[in-house]
């Protein structure tokens, strides 16, 4: 089936659809510890039941597409820890389980398989940098194992976020070759360029004649930035955009915790869907309360 006839995407052309919002800060509230380099990607493994539970919470709160628990789940990272490739694959392929029992059974509601930057592996920071000193090449051979396994799980969509320059959405984009899956691609940016520096022009209009790309657009980014994306991303790709800015905090990666005041507004979602986007939501420390606000302005 084409991507474009997939319901996700047939929903898309109907009009916006909610996503959730952050899922470490919905965990943290469910009294979670991620202080651990892999994040709530080892909760897969030690309390998978608290992360369905933060997916169910962004059901209740009217959320449509739940991204998985994948985002720093790499083969590296749980080998860090012992865990075998195949108990890998299998971690990767339970956070798409844990998102579609949340959904419930639901046919509105859409599984996406985050699948989080090189960067994140690393755990140091380096997703809000990017330019790793790795080739394209290097890249797709990283991503590509963890794709199929996120594939093979079924999901409705490949949630390819948080990517902070060109290259990687490069490699991104040829490592889901021939997974059958639909994707939307989504950079993190500063400004009105990628994280590395490249202009958003030139990133979103890497995915305009990509038929397995469902939306272009940014995330975890701060929202400013997100409101003159969102117009960018629609005219270089002709596609769909995709966005979901964290709060409006300053994360400090050396010190590991966020800083400044939120400046998430859900009432601005009416500039973002007027300029092209469609699937819209939040992510870090927005949560299951913003989400609803949003879902309510939308009057979904």
């Amino acid at each position: 089936m084409p991507a474009s006839q997939t319901p996700l995407a047939e929903a898309l052309a109907e009009g916006p659809v909610v996503l959730d919002g952050g899922l470490s800060n919905q965990l943290n509230d469910q009294g979670c510890d991620l202080t651990d380099e892999l994040w709530s990607a080892r909760l897969l493994a030690d309390a998978p039941e608290q992360i369905e539970a933060a997916h169910a919470a962004y059901v209740r709160a009217g959320a449509r597409v739940l991204i998985t628990s994948s985002y720093q789940a790499t083969y590296e990272g749980f080998g860090k820890r012992g865990i075998s490739r195949d108990a890998t694959s299998a971690l990767l392929r339970r956070s798409v389980e844990l998102a579609r029992q949340a959904a419930g059974g639901r046919t509105d509601v859409w599984v996406a398989a985050s699948v989080g930057p090189y960067g994140a592996m690393l755990a140091d920071g380096s997703e809000y940098r990017g330019r790793y000193g790795l080739s394209v090449k290097e890249l797709e051979a990283f991503h590509r194992p963890r794709i199929e396994a996120l594939a093979e799980a079924g999901p409705d969509v490949l949630a390819l976020e948080t990517v902070p320059d060109t290259d990687e959405a490069e490699a991104l984009l040829r490592a889901v070759e021939g997974t059958g899956v639909p994707v939307w691609l989504t950079y993190t940016i500063d400004g009105d360029t990628t994280r590395a520096g490249q202009p958003l022009e030139e990133a979103f209009a890497l995915a305009a004649g990509a038929d397995n790309v469902i939306a272009v657009g940014v995330n975890c980014c701060i929202p400013q930035d997100a409101d003159r994306a969102v117009a960018i991303a629609a005219e270089a790709s002709g596609k769909p955009v995709a966005v979901y800015p964290n709060s409006g905090e300053d994360w400090d990666a050396t010190a590991r915790h966020w800083r400044g005041g939120a400046t998430f507004d859900p009432a601005r979602v009416g500039l973002w869907e007027k300029d092209g986007a469609r699937l819209i939501g939040g992510c870090c420390r927005v949560g299951p309360r913003e989400i609803a606000e949003l879902s309510a302005v939308l009057g979904r």
